[in-house]
């Protein structure tokens, strides 16, 4: 899973630089998550984590301010979570993970990325099944038999735990991310969390041939560009 994870990684990393709108799409996120679950960081731990994810991005602290007070406020847009699947160049499986207010414009959008990278959009439910929905929870350690310790005595159904060069990397089912933090956070105490978020993991990975590639980064590009896409997930190997 491990092997999974970082193939997506740098693989995001390759197209990171497309990505220019990333403090909207940050906004919009931190937005949501406050509005759903509450304003408070301390009571809603997926806000926290985001968070603390926008600041290791080095997105502005007055972007992070503005959108939790805009959900305070209770009024503003009405987002709502749209999945879209299918296949992309090469064969690989994609799911596109959006944020929308409008999900005539979002979806038409998106097909059209597929359609003009002679791509495929699938029905719900047609590529999910072979990604695993992960919470991913990284940081600085040695002892990973503590901290799956603490883990089992906190109930928390771990799906595989790493330990390398000094990062100890846990993996759970996303159900299980509030419970996996919260029981990290009172074993460890205040944990600097490299990686903290909710992802879709390949179960497997197809290489992308040369012939292709250069239609998978129009492909990826083409997504990136689009406002209401907030993450990407595939299973290419570039």
């Amino acid at each position: 899973m491990g092997r999974a994870y970082q193939n997506r990684k740098e693989s995001m990393a390759k197209t990171a630089d497309a990505k220019t709108k990333i403090y909207s799409k940050y906004a919009r996120e931190i937005y949501v998550c406050a509005k759903s679950g509450g304003v408070d960081p301390g009571g809603n731990l997926a806000l926290r984590g985001l968070i603390e994810r926008a600041k290791k991005d080095q997105v502005p602290g007055h972007v992070i301010d503005k959108a939790i007070d805009k959900a305070k406020g209770g009024g503003g847009e009405d987002f709502a979570v749209a999945r879209y699947e299918g296949f992309g160049p090469g064969n690989c499986i994609v799911i596109v993970d959006c944020l929308t207010d409008n999900p005539n414009r979002t979806i038409a959008d998106v097909r059209h990325c597929f359609t003009k990278t002679k791509c495929k959009m699938g029905t719900p439910g047609s590529v999910s099944h072979m990604f695993d929905h992960c919470a991913i929870l990284a940081f600085k350690g040695d002892d990973e038999e503590a901290v799956l310790e603490a883990l089992m005595m906190a109930d928390v159904d771990v799906t595989d735990i790493e330990n390398e060069n000094g990062l100890i990397t846990v993996f759970t089912p996303n159900t299980e991310y509030a419970k996996a933090r919260q029981a990290l956070t009172e074993a460890l105490g205040e944990v600097d969390f490299e990686v903290d978020e909710i992802q879709f993991l390949p179960q497997t990975s197809t290489q992308i041939s040369e012939e292709d590639m250069p239609m998978f980064e129009r492909f990826i590009d083409m997504l990136n560009d689009l406002d209401d896409v907030q993450n990407i997930y595939h299973n290419a190997e570039v």
